[in-house]
């Protein structure tokens, strides 16, 4: 197996997008591949102040690395989430890279805040995962607004958009759907919020990450076990291999034909969004759920 661009002996093959590529090759086509992402969205600019969040994982620490290379002005916000020795592990991985990188790191820690995830488990009867998404959404930008930051920027891949859209598309989820996507502008309290690695699957940033380098982390959440957004990955990665090229068709299309139609929706009939009234976040109710959870966690 050759390189397509040069001919070279290829160490990766794209069945997707019908190539293979050598290491110098693949990450050229890795970096036209966040590039095209950026440009056709008209993500951000050179002038951009971008805050990254950073798990620890392949995906935000490809994207870091993508962006720095690029040139970008990029920092990074890390959340501990305090779930024993997955974030320890976590976090020692985000410090070290951006130390190695000289990423200006920034860490918020959710047991120094009352707010770690074994604990709130403990506290909460909601699904836990949900608990969890919604406190570092929050975090990140609130993080991002009160510190100057133009741009707040995840590594939401391929895989995680795809399997995203097959569940709101499951559960007719119009709300969501109408929100979904690549950019979110900044509105009505929220940072602007964008995912340059959204042309690219998880196997791909796997192989950035290998071929330029960089150590990233892989300590599965101990409760992530049984999370249907697992099972709706595994749904369409085997579909992908009998029809590679299937999931970026398909993000590709509903952002093209069905994002607009669930957008002029979801305006006609979205919930006003007002600041709550505790600490200033955007929220549909009177007192946004990271708050509300501040005082379940307090009583």
């Amino acid at each position: 197996m050759k390189c397509k661009r040069c001919k070279a002996p290829a160490v990766v093959a794209l069945p997707s997008h019908h190539t293979a590529f050598c290491p110098e090759c693949y990450l050229i086509f890795a970096r036209r591949q966040v590039e095209k992402a950026i440009k056709e969205q008209a993500m951000f600019t050179r002038e951009d102040r971008i805050l990254i969040a950073i798990s620890g994982g392949k995906d935000s620490l490809a994207l870091t690395w993508q962006l720095l290379q690029l040139g970008y002005n990029v920092s990074g916000l890390h959340i501990d989430l305090g779930i024993g020795e997955s974030s320890v592990k976590a976090r020692e991985i985000t410090e070290k890279f951006c130390t190695t990188f000289s990423v200006d790191l920034h860490v918020l820690d959710m047991t120094a805040q009352g707010l770690g995830i074994p604990e709130v488990k403990k506290r909460t009867k909601r699904p836990i995962c949900s608990v969890c998404g919604q406190l570092k959404r929050h975090h990140f930008n609130k993080f991002a607004l009160e510190n100057g930051f133009t741009v707040l920027a995840t590594g939401h891949n391929l895989d995680d958009e795809t399997a995203r859209l097959f569940s709101n598309v499951f559960r007719w989820d119009t709300a969501y759907l109408g929100d979904q996507g690549p950019i979110l502008p900044a509105e009505k309290g929220f940072a602007r919020k964008v995912k340059p690695l959204y042309r690219m699957s998880e196997f791909e940033t796997a192989n950035l990450c290998f071929l330029a380098g960089i150590e990233y982390g892989y300590h599965p959440c101990p409760y992530s076990t049984g999370a249907s957004f697992t099972v709706y990955k595994q749904l369409l990665l085997d579909l992908e291999e009998k029809q590679p090229g299937r999931k970026l068709s398909y993000y590709e299309g509903f952002l093209k034909r069905g994002r607009p139609a669930f957008s002029s929706l979801e305006e006609e009939q979205g919930d006003p969004v007002l600041p709550c009234e505790r600490c200033g976040y955007p929220t549909s109710t009177t007192v946004c759920g990271v708050c509300r959870l501040r005082e379940a966690m307090s009583a």
